[in-house]
This record gives structure tokens, sequence and C-alpha cells, in this order.
């Protein structure tokens, strides 16, 4: 037996044991044909003839299985356990099935030390240079483009049919028509934007380009290729102003000047870079803490995590249009080496929640059903829920109690480091 683990033995046996058997046979009793009579009206002793009772044993084993758990569970009641239950049955027959039910306990987690580390949280500072950076972007974001007249020049958008040839034979992939183009944006191979620049609309030229080594395409990999390239129209990106017109198309309050648009900026930049720094600090504690910690997790424990994990990159696939299965055909992989590449991350996960669980232990952190009440409310009303819906979602009061305590014990380990 593996460290962490307990085996448990129930027997279900007497009447219980034989009226689980009834239950199978009348389940069974339906599904079989047995000539002479209707599905479900055929006597249980020709069923037994035919059929022999040894068939209903593990229906019956199914049928009582909830009630062996409930049993297992009830004797260890005061184990913490960690994962589902491994079950296996151990014997089964005519006076009864034995199951033995594999727990895995919350190992044992020894922390050395947790405050004073010597963390430091990162100082923030937002330079002129980012604030200046930023505006900028907030203008291109507002930019608005137009048809003009002469020629293509940088920063334009080229509206372009286009077909490319190797050795003088067109290629798969090498045709567009109507393709919008920017110029600049190196989103097309290289040396192919840049030739573009000063064409005019309705002019066709024969542009000669390199495909890159690391190209996709066996075919085309460093290969030489020609494209017949026709401008059809051309469109300048024009940047707005700072002026009254661009600060009321921010909806800014209180902007309306430069002055006070660069003092939003760095206020937005401040908050977002303290976020991102306060984030960091709960990292590199919690990195700090695990090293100063001795623990040893279950496999089953890092399966679940794994599969948790697993469970979540498949949401994020989906919101993005794609199936772990188009995924696995794109990257040339499989399920067995996505688990393996995300083995580390659930690793770390079950060992920071095992680390801030004994904290939470050694500085007697409990929640009080008032307090897991205003937490509730509060959360609801943040997601615009009703409290019951809320908790549903959430997992119930116990896991608000939970996440306050876990983040009570973050609260330690950032107030002692």
């Amino acid at each position: 037996m593996k460290k962490n683990e307990k085996e448990i033995t129930i027997k279900i046996e007497g009447n219980e044991w034989t009226s689980a058997i009834d239950k199978a046979f009348e389940k069974a009793n339906k599904k079989v044909k047995i000539d002479g009579f209707r599905p479900g009206h055929a006597p249980k002793a020709l069923f037994m003839k035919k059929y022999g009772e040894e068939s209903l044993y593990f229906d019956a084993a199914d049928i009582v299985l909830q009630d062996a758990y409930a049993k297992a569970m009830e004797d260890n009641k005061d184990l913490e356990l960690v994962a589902q239950p491994e079950i296996q049955v151990k014997n089964i027959g005519k006076d009864g099935v034995e199951f033995l039910f594999i727990l895995t306990t919350k190992p044992e987690v020894k922390i050395k030390k947790y405050k004073g580390l010597g963390v430091k949280k990162e100082k923030v500072e937002i330079t002129k240079e980012e604030i200046n950076k930023t505006i900028e972007e907030m203008r291109e974001k507002y930019a608005e483009t137009k048809v003009k007249d002469g020629s293509v020049a940088e920063k334009d958008t080229a509206i372009i049919d286009f077909e490319g040839f190797k050795d003088g034979v067109a290629f798969e992939g090498g045709k567009g028509t109507d393709y919008s183009l920017v110029i600049g944006s190196q989103t097309f191979i290289p040396g192919f934007e840049e030739q573009l620049i000063g064409m005019k609309k309705g002019e066709t030229k024969e542009i000669e380009v390199t495909f890159p080594e690391e190209y996709h395409s066996e075919e085309l990999k460093g290969a030489k290729a020609t494209f017949k390239v026709t401008v059809k129209e051309i469109k300048e990106t024009i940047i707005p102003e700072l002026n009254e017109d661009f600060y009321a198309d921010l909806n800014l309050e209180g902007v309306n000047s430069k002055e006070t648009l660069e003092a939003e900026v760095k206020k937005m930049m401040t908050e977002y870079k303290e976020m991102q720094a306060e984030n960091k600090f709960i990292d590199d504690v919690m990195d700090a803490v695990i090293k100063e910690t001795e623990v040893e997790i279950p496999e089953v424990m890092i399966e679940e995590e794994t599969t948790r994990i697993l469970k979540q990159y498949e949401e994020n696939l989906q919101m993005q249009g794609l199936t772990l299965s188009q995924f696995y055909q794109f990257t040339n992989s499989d399920e067995a080496t996505l688990r393996a590449q995300m083995k580390e991350e659930a690793v770390k996960r079950i060992t920071s929640r095992l680390v801030l669980e004994e904290i939470a232990k050694l500085e007697k952190i409990e929640i009080s059903d008032e307090e897991a009440e205003k937490e509730a409310n509060s959360l609801a009303e943040k997601y615009h829920m009703e409290k019951e819906e809320f908790l549903k979602l959430f997992g119930g009061m116990e896991m608000v109690k939970y996440d306050n305590k876990m983040r009570k014990a973050i609260e330690v380990l950032k107030d002692n480091n």
C-alpha cells in the first residue's frame, strides 16, 4: 500500500444482497428473450436455469455500491480525503459482495519557514515614455482610413490582387483577391510589402521574394518566387490629433486636455502595474515558501488536478472555436503529451493549496458563518447575481469559507514577508 493510502473493506451480504439480486433480476428480465414469455414476464426459476444467478452478481453489486460507499465514508469520516476513492470488487458470489475502497488521504505538509523570507515587492514606476506610447496607441485605436490618390506609402492600406509563381508555375495558396495589406505590418513574406511602396492605383508589378528557411511549406522553404501584384485601391490612415473631439471620443471623466489625459493614463497604468506587482509578489512569496516545504503529493492528486487543468484548457479552446481534437491535429500531439506538459503546473497548484491550508491551520484562521454570509452577498452583488444562484455556481457556502480562508492565509504571507 502506498503512502497516504488507506484500504477499507465493506461487505454486503444477507437480506441486503438477496434484495439486490432480486432487483438485478427484474432489470435483466426486461431485456432478455425467453421463448413463450414477453420481456419482463419470464419466471425467475426459468431465467436462473437459462442464465444462472451469477449473471446477476455485477448488476447487483452496482445496486449496492452507493450504500457500501456511504458505509466506508461513515466509518472514516475523520479522514481528510484528497481524491475520489479507487473501488475494486474483492470477492463476489451468492453469499455477498466484498468491496475494497482505496482512500487517498491528505499528505503531511512540513513548512520549515514561512515568515521573514526576504521577498521584496517590485516598486512601480511610470515613465514619460510609457505614457506617451500609451497615448499614441490610443490615437491609433481611433484612427480612420480614407481612400487616397497618389502612391502607396508606409502605413497605408493597399487593396491588392496577387498570385505567386515558383519557376513560372503558380503554387497552391499563393493567390488572393481584394486583400487588405497594411504596409509595414510584416504580415507577408519579407521584402514583399516594401516593394509595393510607390505603386499607384491600377498598377501591376512583378515582385521578387525569397521564402524564409523556416516557412511551413516544404516546397517553398528558402525558395525564390515571383508575385504578380495589382494595386486596386489605396487607403491612408488618419491619426486623430489631441484635440477636443478626440477627448470627447475617449469619454473619460475629467479628461479635456493633454495634461488631464496624461494624468489619467498615468493613473490607469499605475493601477495596472500595481496589480501586476502585487500578483508577482504573491507568486514570489509562494515560490519561496514552497522551497521551505516538504510534502509528498500522491500521484492520484496530480492526475485529478491535471484533468482539471486540461478541462479548463479545452474550455478556452472552445471559446476560440477550436476542439481538443483539432488542437491535437494542428500541433501533431495527443492527450498524453498535453497532460505531461501540464503536470508541472498541476504539482505547483496542489503544493500552493496545501501550503496555504497548512498556514491557515498554523495561524488558526477560521471563517465564521457571518463572515461567509457577508462575503457571499458581496460577491453575488459584484457579479450581478442572486445569492442562491451564485452559491450554486461557486460550490456552496463551504467553498466561500474555504476561499476566504485561503485569501487570509495569503495576507499572512504578505504581511510577514
